[in-house]
């Protein structure tokens, strides 16, 4: 267990009968916009869910504002932690304090149209060789205003997984559908959300290892941009920071970190051993594809290294020249 303190509203932990679907939503400093995400929850036409919120030890007005929710409909669990773990190690502790059968991570700024579990536990439940099930998406802004369409086409129903990775290794990029509906079996196989950038993209990767995907040809995911939003932040040290605080100001090679987690990916899904040097090989492909970005991460990587030296250097030769005084 971290190391936290849970408060909950006082409904016991373990529902007395188990919700098909949980829904987990990590949250930090959310005040402006998670009623509006609570809601639109509470609005589904599928009610036999439990929606569980972990609080990233939050100084705004979330506190409050989901213990009024808690209080209001029993369906909603909240607990808070004593400090802020990273988005990473909350987004799995939502999913370590679910039961469902099936499970959604929710993030408090997001929105979803009424019929969206319906639809995807119809999807699941239709197919039993699909493992996660995801709607069209449709980018809004923070006033819920539509900016574009984006299309996951992550429709993946081909039977051969290593089809599956490569047909998703060409289309993924923002990741929508890791807010899907996903089977709880399949996705305690997995180690969840890593504290790495990419990560999302790495869990998609090895759950088209496990089953196919169900693409539900209806806009019913509504992602939300704004400034304080982590798709506004990519490739900085606040994208760093909001995986995990602790290891922010490290240098971490991400693209590096991504290809060597797939590797990874392609070694402890079971596979027959045809299947498993496929999706190696298509491992290496994309590789190939983005080498000009590894080199230059590498060079990158290099210059701070040597700077960071430096300053330390710089730091020992003025001490060692006080003490000589």
């Amino acid at each position: 267990m971290h190391n936290t303190t849970e408060r909950s509203n006082g409904v016991d932990p373990v529902a007395s009968r188990r919700p098909r679907v949980s829904l987990g939503m990590p949250v930090y400093n959310g005040e402006n916009l998670i009623a509006e995400a609570l809601d639109c929850f509470l609005a589904q036409t599928f009610t036999d869910f439990e929606l569980i919120i972990s609080d990233n030890a939050s100084d705004d007005r979330t506190e409050p504002i989901c213990r009024d929710y808690a209080a209001r409909d029993k369906r909603i669990r909240y607990f808070r932690n004593d400090r802020n773990l990273g988005a990473a190690k909350n987004y799995n502790r939502v999913f370590e304090l679910s039961v469902g059968k099936y499970f959604k991570w929710a993030a408090a700024d997001d929105l979803c149209a009424p019929e969206f579990l319906r639809t995807c536990v119809e999807a699941l439940e239709g197919n039993p060789e699909c493992v996660l099930a995801f709607p069209k998406t449709l980018i809004i802004n923070e006033k819920g205003e539509t900016l574009r369409e984006y299309e996951e086409c992550v429709h993946l129903m081909t039977a051969r997984p290593s089809d599956r990775f490569w047909q998703l290794s060409c289309v993924l990029r923002e990741c929508n559908a890791v807010f899907g509906v996903i089977r709880r079996d399949v996705l305690e196989r997995t180690p969840l959300i890593g504290a790495y950038t990419g990560a999302d993209n790495c869990l998609l990767a090895e759950l088209s290892l496990y089953g196919k995907f169900f693409e539900i040809p209806e806009f019913l995911f509504f992602r939300r941009v704004h400034p304080a939003s982590y798709s506004c932040n990519r490739n900085t040290p606040q994208e760093l920071e909001f995986y995990n605080p602790a290891k922010h100001e490290q240098i971490i090679p991400i693209r590096w970190r991504r290809h060597f987690e797939l590797f990874r990916v392609a070694r402890r899904v079971p596979l027959g051993f045809p299947e498993r040097l496929r999706v190696l090989y298509y491992v290496l492909r994309v590789g190939f594809w983005t080498r000009r970005l590894l080199r230059q991460e590498l060079l990158t990587a290099a210059k701070k290294i040597v700077e960071i030296c430096r300053r330390k250097l710089t730091r020992l030769w003025a001490s060692g020249a006080r003490t000589s005084r």
